[in-house]
């Protein structure tokens, strides 16, 4: 995505031909930033055995799941439905991983039907797991008490967390393992989404591999995600090089004192397609009251409710330059809910209705989550890679 003559393109299409030719509201994925995120995680972290199973939540797209498969990566599922997106997309059952809570027998079936490896979440899953497959291998999920994220909702370890087991039970957790003959070849944790600090990654990295040397028959260990990107001018991401370079070191020295190399498993989402993706929508008016300038948007957070769910900033710009001092505005969507709004008090070029406006960084957990609320229709999605577009 870049500027050329004071418009807006992704490779060689400006976002007013896509908007012509796909009508608006768009989602508009750009396939090399995918490729481009994918290979920095890949080249920084410098461990021979390194998995990467990418977390499917984020973007569940089954054109998104094709092209991340290529490029060499696994799966992380966390449903029934994201495992048959998994396998559509031409994923192994050996290569997908489900880490899930709340898990009905009918799911847990499926999953051991299919053969896909499992991370139980929970004493009752290892229970009903161990009933269900006897003498199965198993990963187990660690709660050690360590939590970071963006926002209160995605905060996945600590106490006031449903996820994981408590590192304080784990002996229970083997009790119970050895009761239906369970192998435990994994141990995993996820301290929640979108953590831009990668000293907190790490430290929950030492976590895990401190709690590993209880487990005699381990096989990989999983560290899930969580990396995050910088959605506003004041954040930086985590530092991939830093985090890279420490827990190689870590795994190579924790292995050889184990007596034997284990897989190192991360989980990206966010980190992959987030920034790869643009919600496109066209103005549809501007209003006014006496304190206040309105634009108003052909799509709402049916769509992108990231803003309203946790107060998320994206930046937003007119896709048309125009010159003058600019203007500052609320954006606000079309569905009938006061929270409905993108940005408040935003600085944008001079708007006009019938501009585009971009609404980056929408990637992840965007489409992934939106809805037909006020029995809106969902929007477009469409692929730009090797200077062809694709609808997808």
């Amino acid at each position: 995505m870049q500027i050329k003559k004071g418009e807006l393109f992704f490779s060689k299409f400006s976002a007013k031909t896509l908007a012509v030719k796909f009508k608006t509201p768009v989602y508009v994925y750009e396939a090399e930033t995918i490729r481009q995120q994918y290979f920095k995680l890949v080249k920084n972290v410098s461990y021979k055995k390194l998995d990467i199973h990418y977390a499917c939540k984020a973007n569940t797209n089954v054109s998104i799941l094709k092209l991340i498969r290529a490029l060499g990566a696994k799966a992380e599922t966390v449903s029934r439905g994201e495992i048959e997106l998994a396998l559509k997309a031409g994923f192994k059952p050996k290569d997908i991983i489900y880490t899930s809570t709340s898990v009905s027998r009918e799911e847990l079936s499926f999953v051991i039907k299919n053969n896909i490896s499992v991370n139980l979440d929970s004493l009752s899953q290892i229970e009903l797991y161990g009933k269900m497959n006897k003498g199965g291998k198993v990963g187990i999920r660690i709660n050690h008490g360590l939590g970071a994220g963006h926002h209160s909702h995605v905060i996945t370890g600590g106490e006031m967390s449903k996820f994981g087991i408590p590192i304080e039970h784990m002996g229970q957790a083997q009790k119970l393992a050895k009761k239906h003959k369970l192998k435990i070849t994994r141990l995993h944790q996820h301290i929640g989404s979108n953590v831009l600090d990668e000293k907190i990654l790490i430290q929950a990295f030492d976590k895990l591999l401190e709690t590993a040397r209880a487990f005699p028959d381990l096989e990989a260990l999983d560290f899930g995600g969580g990396f995050g990107v910088a959605y506003s001018p004041k954040e930086k991401g985590p530092d991939l090089k830093v985090y890279g370079t420490a827990v190689a070191k870590k795994m190579k020295k924790f292995c050889k004192e184990y007596g034997k190399e284990l897989t190192m498993v991360l989980e990206p989402g966010r980190l992959l397609v987030a920034e790869a993706g643009t919600l496109l929508a066209i103005v549809t008016e501007i209003k006014q009251n006496p304190t206040r300038t309105f634009i108003g948007v052909d799509t709402g957070f049916n769509h992108l409710i990231r803003p309203i769910l946790y107060g998320s900033y994206h930046e937003i710009i007119n896709t048309k330059k125009r010159p003058g001092a600019g203007m500052t505005a609320d954006i606000v969507g079309n569905i009938c809910e006061s929270g409905d709004v993108f940005g408040r008090n935003r600085k944008i070029t001079p708007t006009k209705t019938g501009d585009i406006l971009a609404i980056r960084n929408a990637g992840a957990y965007g489409y992934a989550m939106a809805s037909h609320f006020n029995s809106r229709p969902l929007p477009l999605e469409i692929l730009i890679d090797q200077g062809k577009v694709f609808k997808i």
